[in-house]
């Protein structure tokens, strides 16, 4: 084999690894999922938030805290930071969220309060229905 053809077959051989790297992922994209949407639920009772407490669950893999604020009922919220994505903790006695990593703090309704956040806590639809707290 010469040279020349070698080097041909060697360009054309990564020229088309690189199309198929691109076009790959640019067909995922533009076709539809496939399958049926999952309406995923969680069903918690209401007597494991007290008021003034607080409960940690994962829904749709991320994250979530439900409070039950005194005065103002039930929210979830999630508990990833919106700076750089910890966990935020939460202080009961204080009535706030505290991101442990660059000190943010939170109020109860997700809002900034100081701190680097850039923005709110994302809140997740709550219902509650007799004893339940419904998410999702």
């Amino acid at each position: 084999m010469k040279r020349r053809r070698f080097l041909k077959s060697m360009l054309a051989l990564l020229g088309s690894t690189t199309l198929l790297s691109f076009l790959y992922p640019l067909l995922r994209f533009i076709a539809p999922p496939t399958g049926e949407a999952r309406v995923e639920r969680i069903v918690i009772p209401k007597d494991e938030v007290p008021t003034g407490g607080a409960k940690e669950v994962v829904y749709r893999e991320t994250p979530v805290i439900i409070i039950n604020r005194p005065g103002k009922g039930y929210i979830a919220l999630s508990r990833v930071c919106t700076h750089l994505g910890c966990l935020v903790e939460y202080d009961g006695r204080k009535g706030r969220l505290i991101c442990p990593c660059h000190a943010g703090v939170f109020s109860l309704d997700g809002v900034v309060l100081s701190g680097p956040p850039p923005k709110p806590l994302p809140r997740f639809s709550l219902r509650i229905e007799g004893e339940n707290i419904l998410i999702g």
